[in-house]
């Protein structure tokens, strides 16, 4: 959003530098991305001062030139050889001193140097209006009527108007903002200087009467709908001030109209509309929805089919005209040939102009402002304004009474503020006299107010605040961040044995461990698509939806971390990077439904982790290997290894769920806490991935609360054994289901089991695998002997030969 200095002083009597007010605004949340300066004439006449001819003759080596000696102030005089027909002596003139750049109406521009022309010295040059780039004629020099003395500068004489321009990255919940005295009124909160709205004269209706009938079928689309007509107006260029105020924000002026609709939208807030009075059929506005697929064609010349969703505003005959909030219609637009029209001033809902916007792909500053929320309470003050402005600069008269619909009046909100949550959030006590002084300045009323409490109303503009916590953002920001003092002596402490882990710093050591092993960090939306917790069998009652939400694209809360990793990979495939190893700290989010009909909302903090592609670069030095499920499951095992080295982690396999085709889930304590595998290639088909993905989640919310102290045991004095065995077992038979009734059945001896071999083939039947499996025995009090081990060795044969059918190959 562009704004306007020297527009925005208009509002608010403020002569800090340009500077120092980008840095005011940025610290109450309004940031100044940049500050660019704007001037009226390019160089704005820098260098260039009133000089006096003081004498003037013919120069001897030439017939069409002078040779002049000039006072150019401070008692310096300059002689200057002058070609122009009309200088003598006597004269004031605009003199461009040595070293000033001059910009010409036409051609490049050029630096005056001190030079000889003719063998005559020339320190400086006096100038016509085509080469000051003030004009176009060049047929003599500008003789100044003026009484300022010479040195005067020309941009003093001339009063021209340096501008800058704000570019603020406005947030949405600033729609508040998006308009000059919006930002006036900002700056009003923070430093308490008056603040003036446009002066508006009262309108007097003219002796024509050209009366519209207006109709609002759709009053959830169109709370309310303000409007009158102008008549006997003049379609012209618009004045200079007009167009250099909108020139210096970017727009281009189009007509007198047109421009001032620009103009107050910009300078109010509220965007405007005006019609053709002659192409408004039956003399009657309607403000309805259409059949989807209506043909209508815009002002850009494009006929887009409408949607049934999208607000229009019609004619009596319910043809349109217009699309509501968002564009206008090619028929009904502002010619060169209107003498009446119809000025539109309307609040439109939100949610419609953002669907219809983005369904249209049509941007405009209108839509801008309306999707994210406009003042209801502004349409008939920026209708009297736009109308007192086009009735000045179009002539004509105002030929209506004015026409507000406003069947259901949008309330104040109102709410209790307690003084100990504004303190606690802030960590420092304001004076409360202070706190009702930002209120006040921030248009917020304070209703009432105790030792404990007040209750504050809030205007419909402010569409940002609804709950105590608003409220505490507004005053701080005002306040001022900077102003919150830190103790003077930082220090940790704490009552348990253990201190609470530090989980920033647990998490960065996790992001240093994932880098180390090649990966890297993502960062994604938590808003995503519906379709994606359909695609996961999530019931659609469990999602949490957005309110406001900015497409159909980002309608919902996401409930996992799968999708919006995807999309990452899908991008980056899509342009052609298709090794990635990367990780992501990202919360997911659910909504829990309660039998009495009432719902909780609930968020968990996971970890997930993606492989796909190759595993390295390509190089001489080795042959390219793929990512694989062992590889992320290696990871995973790290992760939670760092994470709770004392705790057994149980493996499971999956065979199938609908995230992964195949993986393992990871208990702790009988809860699982990760999930690993490769991922179903349906989700990826959703995607246009045609390479295999791998993909981890790992539950940090359960992770993090189980954090605690270290326990320590003494290492074994007494040596481990290993046995190894091979296993002709079933094929559907899991290497989990051997290690659970390996545990269960020796449970003080056995430490450690593993597979270290896996075959299949016809010579054992088709219908069969071989496990070689290694076991580690340890006792911890003394040296295991042949016969422990043996009787050991043939409990656990028993055991998997009596429960898994296993056939022992001896």
């Amino acid at each position: 959003m562009k704004i306007s200095y020297q527009w925005l002083k208009q509002f608010i009597n403020i002569n800090e530098p340009p500077e120092t007010v980008g840095n005011m605004l940025t610290g109450i949340g309004l940031e100044v991305e940049a500050i660019h300066p704007v001037e009226t004439i390019k160089g704005g006449l820098a260098g260039v001062v009133i000089g006096q001819v003081l004498t003037c003759q013919k120069h001897p080596n030439a017939d069409k030139l002078s040779l002049t000696t000039v006072d150019i102030g401070n008692s310096v005089v300059v002689p200057i050889v002058c070609g122009a027909p009309n200088v003598a002596a006597g004269q004031k003139v605009l003199v461009a001193t040595v070293g000033t750049t001059l910009y010409p109406t036409q051609g490049e521009p050029f630096t005056i140097k001190k030079a000889k022309i003719r063998g005559e010295l020339s320190e400086g040059m006096i100038c016509a209006e085509d080469e000051l780039g003030l004009g176009t004629s060049h047929e003599g020099i500008m003789v100044l009527d003026t009484e300022l003395p010479p040195g005067t500068p020309a941009a003093e004489l001339l009063q021209l108007e340096n501008d800058y321009v704000f570019e603020i990255g406005l947030t949405p919940n600033h729609a508040d903002a998006a308009s000059h005295y919006g930002v006036a009124r900002e700056l009003h909160a923070l430093t308490g200087l008056p603040i003036c709205f446009p002066p508006i004269s009262e309108l007097k209706t003219g002796s024509r009467r050209e009366s519209v009938q207006v109709i609002v079928e759709n009053t959830e689309a169109c709370p309310r709908y303000s409007g009158l007509t102008i008549s006997g107006i003049q379609v012209k260029d618009s004045p200079e001030w007009l167009k250099k105020r909108l020139q210096a924000i970017g727009l281009t002026p189009i007509n007198n109209v047109v421009d001032v609709t620009n103009y107050v939208l910009h300078e109010l807030g509220q965007p405007l509309h005006a019609f053709d009075l002659e192409k408004i059929a039956c003399r009657t506005i309607r403000v309805k929805t259409l059949p989807e697929g209506t043909p209508f064609r815009t002002l850009d010349d494009v006929e887009r089919k409408l949607t049934a969703n999208d607000l229009m505003i019609c004619d009596g005959n319910s043809q349109p005209l217009c699309i509501g909030g968002v564009f206008g219609g090619k028929e009904s637009g502002i010619s060169n040939t209107t003498t009446a029209i119809f000025l539109e001033s309307a609040y439109f809902h939100p949610g419609y102009i953002r669907s219809t916007a983005l369904h249209h792909r049509l941007k405009t500053d209108a839509a801008y402002r309306f999707e994210r929320g406009t003042d209801p309470n502004m349409t008939v003050r920026a209708l009297q304004r736009a109308a007192a402005l086009i009735t000045e600069i179009a002539g004509g008269e105002v030929s209506s009474d004015i026409i507000d619909i406003y069947p259901q009046p949008i309330p104040h909100r109102q709410f209790a503020v307690k003084y100990k949550n504004i303190d606690r959030l802030i960590g420092k006590k304001l004076d409360r006299a202070l706190i009702h002084q930002i209120l006040e300045r921030l248009d917020i009323k304070v209703l009432t107010a105790d030792e404990t409490s007040l209750t504050v109303s809030v205007p419909p503009f402010r569409v940002d605040i609804f709950q105590q916590a608003d409220i505490v953002e507004e005053i701080l920001r005002i306040y001022g961040f900077d102003k919150v003092e830190l103790k003077p002596s930082l220090s940790a402490d704490y009552l348990a044995e253990y201190a609470t882990p530090d989980l920033f710093k647990i998490r960065m050591e996790l992001t240093k461990l994932l880098a180390a092993n090649g990966f890297q960090e993502i960062i994604t939306n938590s808003l995503t698509k519906p379709a994606y917790a359909e695609a996961l069998g999530l019931p659609a009652e469990n999602n949490v939806e957005i309110v406001n939400r900015l497409s159909a694209e980002l309608a919902v809360m996401r409930r996992s971390l799968l999708f919006s990793g995807l999309e990452v990979l899908a991008h980056n495939i899509s342009h052609r990077q298709k090794d990635f190893c990367f990780f992501e700290f990202g919360k997911t989010y659910y909504k829990q439904l309660k039998p009495e009909g009432t719902a909780e909302y609930v968020e968990n903090e996971l970890l997930a982790l993606f492989t796909t592609g190759n595993r390295h670069a390509e190089t001489w030095q080795a042959a390219q290997q793929k990512t694989d499920f062992f590889q992320l499951a290696g990871i995973v095992q790290k992760v939670l290894q760092k994470l709770a080295a004392h705790t057994k982690v149980t493996p499971q396999e999956i065979d199938s769920s609908h995230i992964f085709a195949y993986g393992l889930a990871l208990t702790m304590n009988k809860r699982e806490v990760a999930r690993v595998g490769l991922v179903q290639p349906s989700h990826l088909k959703l995607l246009d991935i045609k390479q295999e993905v791998f993909y981890a989640e790992i539950d940090w919310t359960y992770l993090a609360a189980q954090l605690k102290q270290p326990s320590y045991s003494e290492l074994s004095r007494f040596p481990e054994v290993r046995r190894d065995l091979s296993l002709v077992l079933d094929r559907q038979v899991s290497f989990d289901q051997i290690r659970r009734i390996a545990y269960q059945t020796e449970r003080q001896l056995l430490k450690t089991i593993n597979v270290f071999d896996v075959f299949t083939g016809e010579s054992i039947g088709s219908d069969k695998k071989a496990y070689a499996i290694s076991f580690i025995l340890q006792d911890q009090h003394q040296t295991l002997t042949d016969h422990v081990i043996d009787k050991t060795m043939e409990k656990l044969m028993h055991a998997l030969e009596r429960q898994l059918g296993a056939v022992i190959r001896k």
